[in-house]
């Protein structure tokens, strides 16, 4: 292997390229991240690339951006984590940021039939995610019980902190009622972290996260009350970009940051571009009212709402091969990510459904569009586009039911 591609600069040009071109959600970035690691560039073996692919999506945030920074921090060290991080990420989230900016500035000319239809094909993009996740994670008459008894709990008392007792309890419930398959041998991951460093990043992440709403209630002001809005969703939200869309929801709407049209609008926006779908934050930042808006507030939502990725991959990283054979954190995580999928078919229903789908013709879009993503395996941001498209022309046919 080259030298040259262990420097920091390397890496962030090869991530760079990826953040211009990897379209289709985390599933889609997981391929591309394989095709370009381990079968061109042959950084890792493919089982060390699997248990690390284990490892991002055992914890909470964006699977595909924390498998990216850890390739970067295993290749160039921290700065190399940081150095991929902003090339997978910086071309998406200047793009919605600039989004952003043409709803605040200039909405009032925006045609409502296309943001109608953005919020339309929302619907699809996470019926999509909802079906290819329970597929994988509801496997059996226990994992379902916790899918729906978490679907119901946030539907019947929608708050953020019932989707974070929602996953306390499913941990709970796994550990007693799920019995974990024997998984074969792994090979150790290379990691330079020392075990000390790691309880550092872990101190640090525990740190913020207790502490930053003790500062925003102390302290009042915008930028640290997002900063701790934004934080506490990159923290506490298992199952990747998908699924921060019920917790954001419930902590900038209600604040008053955004509305709920401009919400679930930027919300299907970010379906189109690549890169990971936490890059939703920056959208956020740049369109919320305030002092805090524009690119200050689309950046600082964007590093808040990614920080907690990076703390918790430095802290996990030098304990994985030790916790990945414990049976029971195999078993809590099970029961976990099948609340995970509870968690977002309640998003589908409330904002995503009852937003967007009034009458029969919006019913018909999102059914085109789900089929187009599930059936006909079409690339997201076409459906995107085709949607918006579909949604314009919808409105000036008042005929239709």
């Amino acid at each position: 292997m080259a030298g040259g591609e262990r420097g920091a600069w390397a890496v962030f040009l090869i991530f760079l390229r990826l953040g211009l071109s990897s379209f289709g959600g985390p599933v889609a970035h997981l391929a591309y991240f394989h095709n370009e690691f381990v079968l061109r560039r042959r950084w890792l073996s493919a089982g060390s690339y699997a248990d690390l692919v284990a490892l991002c999506q055992a914890l909470p945030g964006p699977a595909s951006s924390q498998l990216g920074m850890a390739l970067g921090l295993m290749r160039a060290g921290y700065r190399g984590a940081l150095a991929a991080w902003a090339g997978f990420t910086l071309p998406s989230a200047a793009v919605l940021i600039l989004f952003a900016a043409g709803i605040r500035h200039y909405g009032e000319w925006v045609a409502p039939g296309l943001l109608h239809g953005l919020k339309v094909a929302a619907v699809a993009v996470v019926a999509q995610a909802l079906w290819e996740m329970a597929a994988k994670l509801c496997t059996d008459s226990a994992r379902i019980g916790v899918m729906a008894a978490a679907s119901c709990a946030l539907l019947l008392l929608p708050s953020a902190w019932t989707q974070i007792a929602v996953i306390v309890v499913a941990a709970l419930a796994g550990v007693a009622l799920l019995q974990p398959a024997q998984e074969p041998p792994h090979e150790d991951l290379p990691v330079a972290i020392r075990r000390r460093a790691g309880i550092v990043w872990l101190t640090l992440f525990l740190t913020l996260l207790f502490g930053l709403p003790l500062l925003a209630r102390l302290f009042p002001h915008p930028a640290l009350a997002m900063t701790d809005t934004f934080f506490r969703a990159g923290s506490l939200v298992f199952g990747g970009g998908h699924v921060v869309l019920p917790l954001l929801q419930a902590e900038v709407v209600p604040a008053g940051w955004v509305d709920n049209e401009t919400f679930l609008a930027g919300y299907g926006a970010a379906q189109a571009v690549p890169g990971p779908l936490f890059t939703f934050a920056a959208f956020l930042g740049g369109a919320a009212r305030g002092p805090v808006t524009g690119w200050l507030g689309g950046l600082l939502c964007l590093l808040a709402i990614f920080a907690p990725s990076f703390l918790l991959v430095a802290a996990a990283l030098p304990f994985w091969a030790q916790l990945r054979r414990n049976s029971t954190m195999q078993a809590a995580l099970a029961a976990v990510n099948a609340a995970v999928v509870g968690l977002l078919l309640a998003a589908l229903y409330q904002p995503v459904w009852t937003s967007a789908v009034h009458r029969p013709a919006d019913f018909a879009l999102a059914l085109l569009a789900w089929l187009a993503l599930t059936v006909w395996k079409c690339p997201p941001w076409l459906v995107v586009v085709t949607s918006a498209a579909l949604g314009l022309l919808l409105s000036v046919m008042p005929f239709l039911p």
